[in-house]
């Protein structure tokens, strides 16, 4: 089906689906420079993502991040040192910082 039926379906404006396939969020088109056909695994998609936005209240350009950060490592690994550095995540605790920790609290006399 064209966009303005698809649209209509999936109760939005046909600018919204377009604004959606710029940000990443359809599966992509099947064959270049074809106009983009929406079938049931096009609605799907962007009935999931309408979900998912609506669960966690983010808007779609912060879904279309999330997909970024998801699958580009760099991006991950940017978001996660800022997320250290502002105390948002915790850095992992590696086995021999345990036990470092316990060899100090040893040490010092502490259980």
């Amino acid at each position: 089906m064209r966009i303005t039926e698809a649209a209509r379906r999936l109760g939005m404006s046909p600018r919204m689906l377009r604004y959606r396939e710029a940000l990443g969020l359809l599966p992509p088109v099947r064959e270049q420079g074809a106009h983009r056909r929406f079938g049931p695994d096009e609605l799907a998609a962007v009935a999931q993502g309408v979900e998912l936005e609506r669960r966690f209240d983010i808007s779609p350009s912060e879904l279309a991040f999330a997909l970024r950060v998801l699958s580009e490592p760099a991006v991950a690994q940017a978001v996660r040192e800022l997320g250290l550095r502002i105390g948002r995540l915790q850095a992992p605790r590696r086995a021999l910082d345990f036990e470092k920790e316990k060899a100090l609290r040893l040490l010092q006399g502490r259980p």
